[in-house]
């Protein structure tokens, strides 16, 4: 790849972070100059727009930990998700798995600086038990009196398309409707199989140059890696986490072995 240079984030992306309130939330510069094929100056370039929206992060945090949160709920790379849009400029983002709405906040958010694009997200929430979350529950239960999507500011949610319910339904209706997908990011349930699903059903629509990301793929087996190699496109991990993507062209796929 040309135009190497340093791979750390800009100190705008790094204000951001710090308004989250996770030191995990740290730009990975590398990973996204490799996903979407751009020197990391360009990356760069795009991270230093999440300056602009420290108080929307901070607004965040002060949402989640009212919830009783010390810090977001699961997703790692929220500045991620948001300069993977704003270098796509995808006309339909999907993503399986809100929660509070970290990841979904930053899409939107991308998606409202490029004046164009919907996020279409499913969730199947889980409601925590009692007042503080128990020891052997989900830090992505909703707290009581919280619904999907509760850190997400109301400002943000004009025009986000969410959808209530199990994603072996909702899914494959979703994607009857529209015409091409951007990007997809997998982060409801995390076995292979449903996994596996949630990929062969997006892949009918994603367009070309379409970034696929997974998380918690340590509980998922090789489902993201078998449907990298099926369509032809390298793996990419975030780090030494287990937050993979591709980009995907089909030009690359392979075709089907001969019986």
């Amino acid at each position: 790849m040309s135009g190497s240079g340093s791979f750390a984030p800009p100190a705008e992306a790094e204000a951001a972070r710090r308004c989250l309130g996770d030191p995990r939330a740290r730009a990975n510069v590398r990973w996204l100059a490799e996903l979407l094929a751009l020197p990391p100056r360009s990356v760069q370039r795009i991270l230093r727009e999440t300056g602009a929206f420290v108080d929307i992060d901070r607004e965040i945090h002060d949402r989640l930990r009212s919830g009783g949160r010390s810090n977001y709920a699961q997703f790692r790379a929220p500045l991620e998700l948001y300069t993977l849009v704003r270098a796509l400029r995808p006309a339909h983002v999907v993503e399986t798995g809100v929660s509070s709405g970290v990841s979904s906040a930053h899409l939107l958010l991308a998606l409202r600086k490029n004046r164009r694009g919907t996020l279409h997200s499913i969730d199947l929430p889980t409601r925590q038990r009692e007042a503080r979350l128990g020891p052997n529950e989900s830090p992505v239960a909703l707290p009581p009196d919280r619904t999907t999507g509760w850190a997400i500011p109301p400002a943000l949610r004009r025009g986000w398309d969410l959808r209530i319910g199990r994603s072996e339904r909702l899914l494959p209706e979703l994607v009857e409707e529209l015409p091409s997908i951007g990007l997809f990011l997998h982060d409801s349930l995390h076995t292979s199989t449903h996994l596996t699903f949630e990929l062969e059903t997006v892949r009918p629509k994603l367009a070309t140059g379409a970034i696929v990301l997974a998380d918690n793929t340590i509980w998922t087996g090789q489902a993201f890696p078998r449907f990298a190699r099926r369509v032809g496109s390298r793996m990419r991990r975030r780090g030494a986490g287990d937050l993979v993507g591709l980009r995907f062209d089909p030009e690359r796929v392979r075709a089907p072995s001969a019986p």
